[in-house]
């Protein structure tokens, strides 16, 4: 094996695999972040609040195309760790092909629909008739890369599957480094608007997705394919498929109810919106250390299950768990008595720094129930049970929507409402969560015991 750029998590500190290989996803979510930090505050400062807004406006429908193709690479990091771990890797590489076709196909398909109807959707979010140009514009450039999100975002899960979290860093910096460099000549320089910031991001997620897979089959052996390896098999397509689907479905339940929660934001006008991006932008970045331990959970759980050490596996969420209840504290702590100036950081206007605060603020206390879906998740996801996925994405649908128009109909709460819509939605999902695993249905989920039999 190529012991260099593989790690076997089946052995060893639990903690130890954990923790490093947590580290390099964080700062590589954390770079994937700055693509929108970039947009969000060159759009903000130079362009001005109502570019911004007519951004946010966006920022729902885009992920919501995003995150299908996210959902396949994320089953296709479940299947080859498991494989990994149980040693069966003519049946990984097979996995690797398979899965890239499967990515590809799904990519194109959906960048020719969220194209054509970005103008569509974005009326129907209720999104302002001064920002619908110039929001449909941003968004058809931004839907049109799909599938360079959707490249990078498998070629990411296979290396991350094997353990090796560091190798995407070097292309992910660079490219973070060219996408604000070419925001700053597209926006400022050649004055293109909100669309060279759309532009330069796509630009600089294909060039990232690009250089990573170059390299991981170059210098990677345990991927490196041969001739029978490179052949369409429809039984590891289904396999993909039934894998990464129901997690596709969830990311995209999930997208609905973001999606239904910007439409209730944006009859409240501009300012509100504008408030909501920017709480937004803060969350996402917030949500990078969730992320990154839901990443090694699920890599570390699909290895050990693979290896049949359930008890393990157990001890790595119990882990996750108490790695990330450390950082919400933390979390709650640093926007309480820096809040303000982290807003002010992305928009200038005193009411939205103002309202924006406030939702930040408030969203914070629940950062432990967050952490705890994230980290529960990436274990169910990484013992292959999936189908719980359709379960998670059906209670955000419900809850977003639900608490959405209720709590912002009643006067007293008014706009207040959506941040605290996202806090009872996290705080009944994780308890859902929780309910799943106690219950011991992802002990039955092996994909490597269901391939094998």
């Amino acid at each position: 094996m190529s012991k260099s750029l593989t790690i076997d998590m089946t052995n060893g500190s639990e903690t130890g695999h954990i923790l490093r290989f947590a580290r390099p996803l964080l700062v590589g979510n954390l770079l994937q972040q700055l693509y929108n930090v970039a947009d969000t505050v060159i759009v903000g400062k130079f362009l001005g609040d109502d570019a911004l807004a007519a951004v946010g406006a966006t920022g729902s429908i885009t992920y919501l195309f995003y995150t299908l193709c996210m959902g396949l690479s994320v089953g296709t990091g479940i299947i080859i760790s498991q494989y990994f771990g149980a040693g069966m890797f003519k049946n990984m590489k097979s996995a690797v092909f398979n899965s890239a076709v499967v990515t590809a196909i799904f990519a194109v398909g959906v960048s020719i629909v969220s194209v054509f109807l970005a103008e569509p959707l974005l009326y129907f979010l209720n999104t302002p008739a001064a920002l619908l140009p110039a929001a449909a514009g941003y968004m058809r450039i931004s839907c049109a890369g799909t599938i360079a999100v959707a490249a990078y975002n498998w070629i990411n899960a296979v290396m991350r599957s094997l353990g090796d979290a560091k190798s995407p860093l070097f292309f992910l910096a660079a490219a973070s480094a060219m996408n604000f460099v070419l925001d700053l000549i597209f926006v400022i320089v050649f004055g293109w608007g909100i669309n060279g910031a759309a532009l330069a991001t796509i630009i600089a997620q294909g060039c990232s997705a690009f250089f990573s897979i170059l390299y991981a089959f170059s210098k990677n052996k345990d991927i490196q394919l041969d001739k029978s390896d490179i052949k369409p098999e429809k039984q590891m397509m289904f396999i993909c498929i039934r894998t990464g689907l129901p997690i596709a479905g969830q990311n995209a339940m999930i997208s609905v109810s973001m999606v239904a929660l910007q439409r209730v934001t944006n009859t409240f006008g501009e300012t509100v919106m504008a408030a909501y991006t920017a709480s937004m932008r803060i969350e996402q970045l917030v949500q990078q250390p969730f992320s990154s331990l839901n990443a090694a959970i699920s890599t570390f759980t699909g290895q050990n299950i693979g290896a049949e050490k359930d008890d393990r596996a157990i001890k790595g969420l119990r882990t996750g768990l108490r790695l990330s209840a450390i950082f919400s504290v933390v979390m709650v702590a640093v926007f309480m008595l820096f809040g303000k100036y982290i807003t002010r950081f992305f928009v200038n206007g005193e009411e939205v720094i103002e309202i924006g605060t406030m939702g930040i603020q408030l969203t914070s206390l629940f950062y432990i129930f967050l952490g705890a879906i994230h980290v529960t998740r990436g274990f169910l996801n990484g013992a292959g049970d999936t189908g719980y996925a359709m379960i998670n994405g059906t209670a955000e649908v419900f809850s977003r929507i639900g608490f959405s128009i209720l709590l912002t109909s009643v006067a007293a709460v008014g706009y207040r409402g959506i941040w605290l819509t996202t806090c009872i939605t996290w705080t009944l999902t994780a308890v859902i969560s929780i309910i799943r695993y106690k219950s011991g249905v992802w002990k039955k989920k092996s994909i490597v015991n269901a391939d094998s039999k």
